[in-house]
């Protein structure tokens, strides 16, 4: 068994119940959940939108290898509404976006997957849930842990823990 860990965001429709159906379906077809952060509010990043996104940290005990994750993720995302546009660069408003951040400590690098995901030290909104749940979990190629990770991050946009 290995430890994934999955940020969910959505910025469309209703998005706790969209986040309720993916812990649902992740359950069901990933593995078991054993953490979740709180729920966060983010201004988008890298793009403009009017609403912003929902995101959460889910944490899996998975025996799935990571690409046969990553397929169940993406399969998930479309069945709760999500329609890529690659024109946009990924960027642009979503129902529902499952992100491997980490599978357990492994480094994994295909022509699909980049594990640990590669932008996750320069987000907040994925930094902050990390912090909550995992903080002194220890990034496997930048060999420092989340909270460190935070204080060296550049990305200043609006992050705030929903109560």
């Amino acid at each position: 068994m290995e430890r994934c860990l999955i940020l969910f965001g959505s910025n469309m429709g209703d998005k706790n119940k969209i986040y309720a159906q993916a812990c649902l379906l992740i359950n069901n077809r990933c593995g078991k959940i054993v953490a979740q952060s709180s729920a966060y509010e983010s201004e988008p990043w890298g793009f403009e939108a009017k609403e912003w996104f929902l995101n959460r940290l889910i944490v899996v005990e998975t025996e799935l290898e990571p690409e046969a994750m990553m397929r169940q993720l993406l399969d998930i995302e479309a069945e709760l509404g999500r329609v890529r546009h690659p024109e946009t660069g990924g960027y642009t408003s979503r129902t529902a976006d499952l992100d491997i951040l980490y599978y357990g400590s492994h480094i994994v690098l295909t022509d699909s997957l980049t594990i640990p995901h590669p932008r996750l030290h320069q987000r907040r909104f994925a930094l902050l849930p990390l912090c909550e749940v995992v903080p002194e979990f220890v990034h496997p190629a930048f060999n420092m842990t989340q909270t460190e990770l935070l204080k060296r991050c550049f990305d200043f946009s609006e992050v705030r823990k929903i109560e």
